[in-house]
């Protein structure tokens, strides 16, 4: 049964909490986008009607209303199929607020179909940078096994960081680099260096509920629709990051989390080490789904050997407020 419809105040705050949240991370332009949707939408179009009177939770811990309109938005800009909004979009930056808002409304006009549909998904992204918590792991990993690594990767999307050892790190003063990436991944680092030890990946594979194919123009679409449209180094390496996946033909499986683990953690690979991971997904799944999912982690690790060891790595992000 569908929720009861949200109020136009506890809609307006969702965009006020996301705009913070934006101007936190880095992203003005959306802050700001957000910040007018959050003062200026009326119930005078179907857009705007239908985002005022939500069904549910709009908040950015809930349906993350704010960033499916801001989506909607960056894939008809992305797509060319607005000229007059993208003339008002990054790297353009001289619009002022009316003028912005005034191009938003001519889109809702113009394009409702569209947004009205993509409002419907939530957001789906797939940062690539949560590869430089993987690299340090994976290293670790290595040098504890000594092993090639079977990677199954829980709620992978398009697959992006299936292909983290396809990528190129700076870690403080040291570089791993396997082979020359266009992905160049450089985080704050503290703390001594990972291990130095050579990696090798056996095979990799992931599943999500939605999976997206980098290799289908649509996705790579949607994909890119949700990194915020002012953030230019996120566009470039996660274009980057999906030509990879796509030369090497990644495909994630559409599947249920529980059920694909089950699969994955059947056969016994013996000489070589299985990694389960996921960043972030894990908390999002119900928790009947997440007791279940590790109870079969569990009975894996008492069934795994020396020869054929198991491990499990996670990363967690406490803060409700999407990116």
């Amino acid at each position: 049964m569908r929720d009861q419809p949200a109020t136009q105040e506890t809609v307006r705050l969702a965009f006020e909490t996301q705009a913070s949240a934006c101007r936190g991370l880095g992203s003005p332009f959306t802050a700001r986008l957000c910040t007018l949707a959050g003062e200026r939408l009326t119930a005078s179009d179907f857009v705007g009607k239908t985002i005022l009177s939500w069904g549910g939770d709009p908040s950015p811990g809930g349906d993350s209303v704010p960033l499916r309109l801001a989506g909607a938005l960056h894939a008809l800009v992305l797509s060319g199929n607005d000229r007059d909004l993208a003339a008002v979009y990054p790297p353009h930056v001289t619009a002022n607020d009316n003028n912005l808002w005034a191009a938003v409304e001519n889109a809702f006009e113009t394009h409702s179909t569209f947004i009205l549909d993509r409002l419907k998904s939530a957001p789906q992204t797939n940062e690539v940078r949560r590869s430089a918590a993987l690299l340090p792991s994976f290293l670790t990993i290595s040098s504890l096994l000594r092993k090639p690594l079977i990677l199954s990767e829980v709620g992978a999307s398009a697959g992006l960081n299936l292909q983290w050892d396809r990528y190129d790190y700076r870690l403080g003063d040291r570089t791993w680099i396997m082979q020359p990436s266009p992905v160049l991944i450089a985080p704050e680092w503290c703390g001594p260096p990972p291990p130095k030890v050579l990696v090798h990946v056996e095979s990799r594979a992931g599943c999500d509920l939605n999976p997206l194919n980098p290799a289908r123009d649509d996705d790579v679409l949607r994909l890119l629709s949700y990194i915020w449209a002012d953030q230019q180094d996120r566009l470039e390496r996660t274009r980057f990051a999906l030509s990879i996946a796509a030369a090497n033909r990644q495909v994630v499986e559409k599947a249920d989390a529980v059920d694909w683990l089950q699969q994955r953690l059947g056969p016994v690979h013996e000489g070589h080490a299985h990694v389960i991971y996921h960043t972030i997904a894990w908390q999002y799944l119900p928790k009947p789904l997440q007791e279940k999912g590790e109870a079969l982690i569990v009975a894996a690790g008492e069934r795994a050997t020396s020869n054929a060891p198991l491990a499990r790595w996670r990363l967690t992000i406490r803060s409700t407020v999407r990116r």
